[in-house]
């Protein structure tokens, strides 16, 4: 437990003072959000979750720069994937800068092990600590580096080959840009299993891209007082050979 207090500090020192995804929003008349998106897949850092429809709710509040919420995604090809996650960031700087910790929860109602206040060993958490830059109109650049540390990581392996009581510390990191209703980003696995003893990775099989394509954004006017978010997203990750055309209306 060391080692997780001092990489959340670590992580949240690095840039002076201080998360799927999840950027603070903070307005002094509204601190309490609440939204749900539907989306035709769930397709995260280039990997699609469940194969089917998603329904993704979603609530927060934010208060002096510090946001606590939590976020799901259910598919709708029951039991499918689904998943109940909680976080906490601090936005700092202008709110250019934020600083993430996010329990990413699967449940599932049929696999033993699974307990939600089962954190020791738990094959259903994974907590990550993330950094980001969320860019201004002057600068429309964003990144994000994010580093599991502890729960359901991919596991290292011994010389053997035997698993070993360590984690992989899976890091993944993203580049994106914005022009206009256009957001364009390139994700990477930053970590390299050591397949010569048969480790998997979180990610994907070695470092490389894993999360590269472009997202584009319309408010669709249903009334003078009311407009449907809609976006629709080209994803591709090279590294599996996949490629996803995923769309999605926010309420």
């Amino acid at each position: 437990m060391k080692r997780l207090l001092f990489l959340t500090i670590f992580m949240a020192c690095l840039m002076g003072s201080s998360l799927m995804g999840q950027e603070a929003e903070e307005t002094a008349n509204k601190p309490l959000s609440v939204n749900v998106d539907l989306m035709s897949r769930y397709v995260w850092r280039g990997t699609d979750y469940g194969a089917s429809p998603s329904i993704q709710p979603g609530i927060s509040y934010s208060l002096k720069g510090f946001t606590i919420g939590t976020w799901g995604a259910f598919t709708t090809n029951n039991p499918g994937v689904q998943e109940v996650d909680l976080y906490l960031s601090y936005t700092f700087l202008k709110e250019m800068i934020s600083v993430t910790i996010t329990d990413y929860y699967f449940p599932d109602e049929v696999a033993p092990g699974f307990n939600y206040f089962h954190y020791r060993d738990s094959i259903g958490h994974v907590f990550e600590a993330m950094l980001s830059f969320n860019g201004t109109e002057k600068i429309p650049l964003t990144f994000l580096i994010a580093t599991n540390f502890y729960g359901a990581d991919a596991k290292c392996c011994n010389s053997d080959g035997s698993t070993s009581d360590k984690i992989q510390y899976s890091t993944y990191a993203e580049l994106g840009y914005t022009y206009k209703n256009i957001n364009a980003f390139i994700g990477f696995n930053l970590t390299n299993p050591d397949t010569d003893k048969g480790e998997i990775g979180y990610y994907g099989s070695k470092m490389g891209v894993i999360n590269l394509g472009i997202t584009g954004s319309k408010d669709i006017k249903i009334t003078d007082k009311f407009s449907l978010p809609v976006s629709v997203s080209l994803i591709t990750n090279p590294q599996a050979e996949k490629v996803y055309l995923v769309a999605g209306i926010s309420l």
